[in-house]
């Protein structure tokens, strides 16, 4: 077994699933998600995931660390001012999160999460 992984930020899916009907505020958003690292704890994993253009609410049970790749988005903390995103921004979001994704343009970001 190796201890090194290479992450590959340039994989993209077409193989896409919709993002929970009962989150979704705006729009009809798919997703994907290209898992490439998971620890032996099964507690961190890193890699790549995407989405269409929608607006969704969510809730963070993890830390994420996130670069985004391509496209902009718009995270909005509840009672937060909206974070506007684009590609080459880095940004944390901390377990506890809850608040709203909105995808602006179809967005490609490299992850890092980490839970407890």
């Amino acid at each position: 077994m190796s201890h090194f992984t290479r992450i590959d930020a340039t994989l993209t899916s077409n193989e896409k699933e919709a993002v929970n009907p009962e989150k979704i505020i705006a729009g009809s958003p798919q997703q994907f998600t290209i898992n490439q690292f998971t620890n032996a704890r099964e507690n961190m994993f890193v890699g790549i995931w995407g989405s269409d253009k929608g607006k969704w609410n969510v809730a963070y049970s993890e830390d994420e660390f996130c670069t985004i790749l391509e496209g902009e988005a718009i995270l909005t903390e509840q009672g937060g001012i909206p974070q506007h995103l684009k590609a080459g921004d880095h940004f944390t979001i901390a377990a506890g999160f809850e608040g709203t994704w909105e995808t602006v343009t179809p967005v490609k970001k490299l992850y890092v999460i980490y839970e407890e």
